[in-house]
């Protein structure tokens, strides 16, 4: 099918309406970090903290989405640019519905987050930069990935063969090597209440 012969529909219900009837500020946290910084860890406890306090959210994790949507793609720069774009159009459509999504994904290039800050509006994207040093997270190497990448077994594995591109103004900056998980959920809890994202 030709792409001028396809029309946006209009729906009735607006995504601030479906806003107000969760009462919070639809919005995506990007968690942003090397493999083993603690991004699924953090994402998951802060998840739980908003489920207690009766915000509406979803948590879309790299090796979650990998298994079903993204299952045809593998780790070449080329398909790991589209898996972001793949992800960034799920997490809009989250933040249309109003919901508060939390994507966890190693993300390692600059283009490729600005690309999905660019899908919504200004402040519907939070960059979640969880900050641990690479040799922090090799030693900690939960999956057994960076052990595998420096015998040659993965190729392009980022922070060894493939670089990891810092953010460079994020909203939020977590030190994840020693601080407490506790500690760093409330920052971001701190963060989206002062900002309206959610009342609490």
């Amino acid at each position: 099918m030709e792409q001028n012969n396809i029309v946006w529909h209009v729906t009735h219900i607006t995504k601030e309406e479906r806003s107000r009837l969760k009462k919070q500020k639809a919005c995506i946290l990007w968690f942003t970090g090397l493999s083993g910084s603690g991004k699924s860890t953090l994402a998951n406890a802060l998840e739980a903290k908003l489920y207690t306090l009766g915000i509406h959210t979803y948590l879309l994790d790299g090796d979650n989405i990998r298994h079903g949507l993204n299952r045809d793609l593998g780790f070449s720069e080329a398909d790991r640019v589209e898996n972001i774009r793949r992800i960034g159009e799920v997490a809009k459509l989250f933040v249309d519905s109003g919901t508060i999504v939390l994507s966890a994904f190693i993300s390692p290039f600059i283009k490729d987050r600005e690309q999905v800050r660019e899908l919504v509006e200004s402040h519907e994207f939070i960059e979640v930069f969880v900050d641990t040093p690479l040799e922090v997270c090799e030693n900690r190497d939960p999956k057994g990935l960076y052990k595998k990448a420096r015998l040659g077994e993965i190729k392009n594995f980022t922070g060894i063969d493939s670089p990891y591109e810092k953010p460079c103004t994020p909203e939020i900056h977590l030190i994840n090597d020693k601080a407490n998980i506790n500690d760093n959920v409330d920052k971001i809890l701190d963060y989206l209440t002062k900002n309206g994202y959610i009342y609490a």
